[in-house]
């Protein structure tokens, strides 16, 4: 199943297929480790959604609503 990463609910795993968005956020999701291939866990959702927390290649991330939005995944 594909979708974006802000549609997850904790407890789910995912590989990322592209990351979307332009200049500074796409960039500054590269340097966080999140390109395709890379797998997430998603750990907690934050009761109104806002900030989520993953776990990807091995460290704990916190995200955005709108910065994992930009992310597109498919469920493993």
């Amino acid at each position: 199943m594909k979708g974006q990463l802000d549609k997850l609910a904790a407890g789910d795993c995912c590989r990322v297929t592209a990351v979307n968005g332009e200049g500074r956020m796409r960039r500054r999701l590269f340097d966080m480790g999140v390109t395709p291939g890379a797998e997430i866990v998603m750990r907690k959702v934050a009761p109104l959604g806002d900030p989520m927390e993953v776990t990807l290649r091995g460290y704990e991330l916190t995200l955005r609503k709108s910065e994992a939005a930009c992310v597109e995944v498919e469920k493993i």
